[in-house]
């Protein structure tokens, strides 16, 4: 295949590959020189099929717009609270706690890990960004996890979580690979988007990209253009156009 490069590049290159390590960043990038580009992923609890319009994990609702406690300027660990809703070890490692209410409106944190997460009680929250305007109990946090971690094929319909790209091969459930997020890929088709057509998810098959209407515009999460006459059904040539 063509030879891969980035700065986030390992031992990792084919974009073919699955493993149980991990062997670059959740959503480092890599670019084949033709075109085509790719982000890092752990796949979620079921295998993510070939060819598959594929999310980042469902968003936790009880997990946003939360009440810290008093949060010092440089604090990088806090006990947070969350809404009655559970989480596993590490589901937020490597994604953001984002303050949604002043003090400290508009500011996002990269969080380095924490304990698994029972539903409304207090953990120790672990952040690789120290806190930079202190928060109190006026402000409003909320979690947000790394768009690459535990992602799953998009669902029919409605998104529970946003666009990461398309499965290039099988990855399997809870292993390391990469998604394709630029260039030419084949896609899984709804309906029969004319050439050169937007294609959008969710559509009424998971997985699948199906044609840009007027109707599904106000839900629509952008794949990409086709690069071919969409066949139901089939996985079709698709020029990934919207995240790289």
């Amino acid at each position: 295949m063509a030879n891969l490069s980035g700065p986030q590049i390992s031992a990792q290159s084919g974009t073919f590959d699955s493993t149980t390590d991990q062997r670059a960043a959740l959503g480092g990038s890599m670019n084949a020189g033709d075109g085509r580009q790719f982000r890092y992923c752990l796949a979620g609890a079921v295998d993510l099929v070939a060819g598959n319009v594929i999310q980042s994990s469902a968003i936790v609702t009880a997990h946003l717009a939360n009440t810290p406690p008093a949060v010092a300027v440089g604090a990088t660990s806090f006990t947070y609270t969350p809404g009655a809703a559970t989480g596993v070890a590490n589901q937020y490692a490597g994604g953001y706690l984002q303050v949604d209410t002043t003090p400290g409106n508009g500011y996002t944190y990269q969080v380095s890990g924490h304990a698994a997460i029972a539903s409304a009680t207090a953990f120790t929250l672990n952040l690789t960004d120290a806190i930079q305007v202190a928060l109190t109990t006026s402000s409003r946090v909320g979690l947000i996890a790394n768009p690459y971690r535990s992602v799953i094929q998009f669902p029919v319909t409605t998104a529970t979580g946003s666009y990461v790209g398309v499965a290039p091969a099988i990855i399997t459930a809870a292993q390391y690979g990469w998604l394709q997020t630029a260039g030419i890929c084949s896609t899984l088709i709804s309906g029969t988007p004319a050439l050169g057509a937007m294609v959008m998810t969710p559509s009424a098959t998971a997985g699948s990209a199906i044609i840009t209407t007027t109707t599904n515009l106000v839900v629509a999460q952008f794949v990409g253009t086709m690069a071919q006459i969409g066949v139901d059904g089939k996985n079709n040539a698709v020029n990934l156009r919207f995240l790289d």
